[in-house]
């Protein structure tokens, strides 16, 4: 394991352990995604900026907004890591009722959606790249009915972010989904296999690259590592754009899952292990981005909307939590 990696295995206890305790009315898993986001950045949770932050939402927002809801501690978390949480947070409010306008339905995915665009593109931008989120998700609607949905949104912004084509892209879309339901467990989610399909499409995938995923696959599975799951299949696709050896992702995966069960709060009573898996899998994937491994996702402007995306892969399952938990109880 290398020392970048440890770093961040380290900032990220640190941060669960500083951020566990407060925010109470917030979901723990929730709360880790945002000692995460922290950590990704490389900075110690501010619990006091992200209050900050919070209070900034509701003074501009009305009590049943999505920006209250069940995500609000990680817009409120990415907010206080902005310099200027004031303009960013306008600026999103403005993507997100153009996003509106256009047709897109009010939830918490748009709102995640409109704040990625704000973050990401920059203001005389807006208009061309809601717009053309539109063109990428009616195209992914045509194609895959009954699998596009509103989680969705953020995929589609993140291709419209990178310059792709709408179109061909939603055809490759296509033809990679289909490829990709042939080679993977037939017990897997259609949906799982088409946001893995999106993660490929968004690194510039190749037949290559496609296969090196399976063969990276079939090692995880002989290392008794299941990433093939509803929630963490979509992470295979990054991984794969690594420029990292499959028998090293092996020992880093074992090394740090084993280095976070130990630690305070990531127990297997406390945390799934596919959540466990997400949050290594993310870790791993910026420690090796530092040293510009990512150089399978050149097609992309940077590999800046990879990792946006493997933290949407993290908030889908937050979402499918919440779901069963709200459904049971």
């Amino acid at each position: 394991m290398t020392n970048q990696l440890q770093n961040k295995l380290e900032l990220f206890t640190e941060n669960i352990l500083a951020i566990r305790d407060d925010f109470i009315w917030q979901e723990a898993a929730a709360k880790r995604l945002v000692a995460l986001i922290y950590t990704l950045d490389s900075k110690n949770v501010d619990n006091a900026a992200i209050r900050e932050a919070h209070n900034l939402i509701k003074s501009e927002t009305g009590a049943f907004s999505v920006f209250r809801g069940n995500f609000s501690i990680y817009v409120a978390a990415a907010l206080s890591l902005s310099d200027d949480k004031s303009q960013l947070f306008a600026d999103t409010l403005a993507v997100y009722e153009t996003m509106k306008n256009q047709g897109f339905r009010s939830n918490d995915f748009l709102g995640i959606t409109a704040f990625e665009i704000a973050l990401n593109a920059d203001i005389a931008q807006f208009s061309d790249i809601a717009a053309r989120t539109m063109d990428f998700y009616k195209e992914m609607k045509a194609n895959h009915r009954f699998l596009v949905s509103a989680n969705d949104y953020i995929f589609a912004a993140l291709m419209a972010l990178a310059g792709l084509e709408p179109h061909d892209t939603a055809n490759k879309l296509k033809k990679l989904y289909i490829h990709l339901k042939d080679e993977l467990s037939f017990w897997l989610a259609n949906s799982s296999i088409l946001t893995l399909a999106q993660m490929l499409v968004l690194g510039g995938s190749t037949d290559e690259c496609v296969r090196d995923m399976l063969r990276l696959n079939r090692t995880l599975r002989n290392h008794k590592i299941r990433l093939d799951r509803a929630h963490t299949l979509p992470t295979l696709g990054v991984l794969t754009m690594l420029d990292v050896e499959h028998n090293q992702l092996v020992d880093d995966i074992e090394t740090a899952v084993e280095f976070l069960r130990k630690q305070k709060g990531l127990g297997a009573l406390s945390v799934a292990t596919q959540e466990l898996l997400l949050h290594v899998t993310a870790l791993i994937t910026y420690a090796n981005a530092g040293d510009n491994a990512l150089s399978k996702a050149a097609a992309l402007s940077g590999a800046t909307n990879l990792l946006i995306a493997q933290q949407v892969a993290i908030i889908s399952s937050i979402a499918a939590t919440s779901v069963i938990v709200n459904a049971s109880s």
